[in-house]
């Protein structure tokens, strides 16, 4: 297997995972970690918020030697409070601090940070600058291929980010317009590679071990980066690694493999955040990890109502009586 460094960080070169505001907190982590997660990064964390000690903001941050290496990831506008929250950041010991200037949602892009930052390269320079400069940690860089089609300007970006220090960027290709719609554009992702000399990771599309092989392929990036596949799926990169490595084709756990996969999953969720918000987020991991199932809408219904692990438990008992009877 390949690695690459990032700052002094070795990083095996299969997929990692990408920060997904919430979905990739704690428990999400820990189970694409368990499957070959090469890298992982945690929920977007306001940079405000950690400057005025927003609890559930800095609960973000939290940082476990078993998901190492891990990125952090902040958000935000103004470079002075960039730097503080990166220096409050730096205390929870992350292997990168992530600067997101890609997030499309209007929260965040119509306050002018995330993706809003690629329509301000000097700014999103200056943000870059005063990251680096107030922290050691090795910093990196999560962008787009730009605003709108009539506004493709990653590779700017990408330099501007290079120039202020990053040690690497991720990019995203699709607009901020098209936010998860159409396909990805894999030549911006390779255009980047070729203009950069830090490392570049390739986000986009990438679902199976072949996808990841072909975004390796043609845009020649130095690590993949996976998000919405890894809903419900935790163990594509188990696929991706084995693919990489064979060429072949990895078969995904049994139906039976993957209702233990979810259980280990949602009780992790309840035993991080306690069985009343843990259940509330239950309901869209379960609905994903059971997507494709006999009785599905009847399914997604439960799914959409969970509010105790007791629910959670009678749903399994069900589905799996269900299979029993189906044989």
């Amino acid at each position: 297997m390949e690695y690459i460094t990032i700052g002094n960080v070795k990083i095996e070169k299969t997929a990692s995972l990408a920060p997904m505001a919430s979905v990739a907190d704690k428990a999400m982590r820990t189970m694409c970690k368990k499957y070959g997660a090469a890298l992982l990064t945690g929920e977007m964390a306001s940079a405000k918020g950690l400057c005025y000690s927003d609890r559930k903001t800095a609960a973000l941050l939290t940082v476990t030697d078993y998901e190492r290496p891990m990125a952090i990831q902040l958000f935000g506008s103004e470079p002075e409070f960039m730097a503080k929250a990166a220096v409050i950041a730096a205390q929870y010991k992350p292997d990168f601090i992530d600067i997101n200037c890609g997030c499309p949602v209007p929260k965040v892009a119509g306050n002018g940070a995330g993706s809003a930052l690629m329509n301000d390269p000097v700014l999103l320079g200056h943000i870059v600058e005063a990251v680096v400069k107030a922290t050691d940690i090795p910093v990196t860089v999560k962008i787009r291929k730009g605003w709108d089609e009539k506004n493709v300007n990653a590779v700017e970006v990408a330099r501007v980010a290079q120039e202020s220090g990053a040690s690497a960027v991720a990019v995203h290709g699709r607009t901020k317009n098209q936010m998860y719609s159409g396909k990805a554009d894999l030549e911006i992702i390779a255009e980047v590679k070729q203009a950069l000399s830090i490392a570049v990771i390739g986000n986009g599309d990438v679902d199976s071990g072949e996808s990841c092989k072909r975004m390796y392929d043609y845009t020649g990036c130095d690590l993949v980066m996976v998000g919405r596949a890894a809903c419900g799926r935790p163990w594509i990169f188990s696929e991706i690694k084995h693919y990489l490595e064979t060429g072949e084709t990895l078969p995904p756990p049994s139906p039976d493999e993957q209702l233990e996969i979810m259980n280990e999953h949602i009780r992790l969720l309840c035993a991080d955040k306690g069985e009343y918000i843990g259940m509330k987020e239950a309901r869209k991991h379960t609905a994903w990890y059971l997507k494709g199932r006999p009785g599905a809408a009847k399914l997604r219904n439960m799914c959409g109502s969970l509010a105790t692990l007791e629910d959670f438990d009678n749903m399994l008992t069900l589905i799996r009586n269900t299979a029993q009877q189906d044989i």
